[in-house]
């Protein structure tokens, strides 16, 4: 034998053979012990831990977004200071809309209704009584707006279909018999509160972390760049800080609020609206004046009752939305034009719920704003704060694409360059987040 070998043919103490699970000699067998601690050193670094996300906000929205962030491999918790569903998403009266009640009046809304209605109904299967919408002519004044609505719900690609009178009556006999036309939209009702749980309980089986009960005190900052957030736990009664790559606003109408606390400001009007729950199904279908939206100009059922809704008003703190008595009585006195038997229903509930509309607080009665969504970038405002993003506006229906959107920015900032899959995958039963 040559070289550093005795006579064995074992390796000396200078070089070191390096053999294959066969007993076959590595070429590295000629590589001495300095130069190997060189090359190790120089093998790649282990893969980094997937970058964390914290979203603040435990209604739909929020849902929708951790659900389409853990599909994108990043880790994600959510904060949510009360119950999920506990603010405006488990308060709305539960229409999945067709986007027709914006036909005339919004109609990027109404594409954007009429898209996402398609998806739900095949992603939440069973979530939806699909028991379609009436936009229904009581006077020779909403019967003039027949063209402009059919025409603005042809623009939206949002299938119409005119029946007269008769057909009406004999669709939902409760109807005013004085009704002069009406036309059938794909409207949907859901239980508020089921569809966004299917998405909190996918979101968790696939590794989300949703935190109850624990409220954002701060959004703790380095310089002008956001590094997570500060939180009370209020079940556990203490205080710590979660660290996160970026924080996401998904606050609803607390957005501004929320913004806040990281030094920003986003243009959310919060803007109440009060509900009524009467006993009895006193209608099959959604039932809606075809009319510009106003108050008082819609009723759907929820399993043995009936639904009106809604008058408009902005408010400062959605926190604390009163329920006006005098907007109850406009609001059934309103519907019971359309369904005369409401006149006499006994009123089993009425509360209010706050729309997060996009828009400078204060200005209107939200029935002229705008029911689009929008994601911000706060790295780009004029003073910019990185790492930090908000969602705001939208409607109960537009989660999943509000959730699109705003993963979209964070994939963005982050480098990440995975496609969204929410429009494909369907959601666990919303019993499963009940299955701890």
């Amino acid at each position: 034998m040559t070289g550093g070998r005795d006579g064995s043919g074992r390796a000396t103490e200078g070089e070191r053979v390096l053999e294959d699970d066969r007993g076959m000699v590595s070429p590295l067998d000629r590589v001495s012990p300095g130069a190997r601690a060189e090359f190790r050193e120089a093998a790649p670094p282990a893969p980094r831990d997937p970058p964390h996300v914290v979203i603040i906000g435990g209604g739909g929205t929020g849902a929708a977004v951790a659900h389409d962030l853990v599909l994108r491999g990043l880790r994600v918790t959510l904060v949510e200071r009360g119950e999920v569903t506990s603010g405006t998403t488990g308060r709305h009266h539960g229409l999945l809309h067709s986007g027709a009640r914006y036909a005339m009046t919004d109609r990027a809304s109404a594409i954007e209704c009429i898209g996402e209605n398609k998806i739900l109904r095949r992603i939440a299967p069973g979530s939806f009584e699909e028991n379609d919408g009436l936009f229904v002519a009581l006077t020779d004044e909403d019967a003039d707006l027949e063209r402009q609505f059919l025409e603005g719900c042809w623009q939206c690609a949002v299938p119409t279909r005119r029946i007269d009178r008769a057909h009406a009556l004999r669709l939902e006999p409760g109807l005013n018999p004085d009704l002069r036309l009406a036309v059938q939209v794909p409207d949907a009702t859901m239980d508020a509160m089921r569809l966004p749980l299917r998405f909190f309980a996918t979101a968790r089986r696939n590794g989300a972390e949703i935190l109850t009960f624990t409220e954002v005190t701060a959004v703790t900052t380095a310089g002008r760049s956001v590094r997570g957030v500060a939180v009370r736990d209020h079940a556990a009664g203490r205080d710590y800080e979660i660290g996160a790559d970026i924080v996401i606003n998904a606050a609803g109408p607390w957005a501004g609020k929320v913004a806040a606390l990281a030094g920003v400001t986003v243009p959310v009007a919060p803007t109440a609206g009060v509900m009524v729950a009467v006993r009895g199904r006193h209608c099959n279908m959604v039932v809606n004046r075809l009319h510009a939206p106003g108050d008082g100009d819609i009723a759907l059922p929820q399993r043995g009752m009936t639904v009106l809704g809604t008058s408009s008003w902005p408010v400062n703190d959605p926190d604390d939305p009163d329920v006006p008595a005098d907007h109850v009585e406009n609001v059934v006195r309103e519907t019971s034009n359309l369904l005369p038997a409401l006149r006499g229903a006994e009123i089993r509930a009425s509360w209010s719920a706050t729309r997060p509309l996009i828009g400078k607080n204060g200005t209107q009665s939200g029935r002229g704003m705008a029911r689009e969504f929008r994601c911000f970038d706060h790295a780009l405002d004029d003073s910019p704060t990185e790492g930090f993003v908000t969602i705001a506006g939208g409607k109960a229906t537009t989660l999943r694409a509000m959730a699109e959107i705003t993963a979209n920015v964070v994939c963005g900032k982050l480098g990440i360059d995975r496609p969204c899959e929410t429009s494909d995958v369907t959601l666990l039963p919303h019993a499963a987040w009940y299955a701890r």
